[in-house]
């Protein structure tokens, strides 16, 4: 199977793009400030980009998602641990999902 130089260089050019984006994170992790208000705010956008990823499903869903929710929440809250918090929510939607299905 041949491949087109057009195809090739999209590729390597996609490649080194990436690599940059990367690598400019890198370079610029050690300018980043490690404490007062911007390293506080920095700290919590993982947090709330999860959340906004997951609220669309637990508002427009149904009682399978509001129970997941109520799991993962009860977790979270008794644990502080959001890996676990996270680990039951997917296995509740899973299991609650195969038992309404079957």
């Amino acid at each position: 199977m041949l491949t087109s130089p057009e195809a090739v260089a999209a590729i390597l050019g996609m490649a080194i793009v990436t690599m940059a984006v990367k690598a400019s994170g890198f370079l610029l992790a050690d300018r980043l400030p490690r404490d007062g208000f911007a390293a506080a705010w920095l700290r919590h956008i993982p947090g709330a980009v999860l959340a906004a990823l997951v609220a669309p499903a637990v508002v427009t869903g149904g009682v399978v998602e509001a129970i997941a929710a109520a799991a993962t929440a009860a977790v979270f809250i008794l644990s502080k641990n959001l890996f676990a918090a996270m680990a039951i929510g997917v296995a509740t939607v899973y299991t609650v999902r195969l038992l309404v299905a079957g």
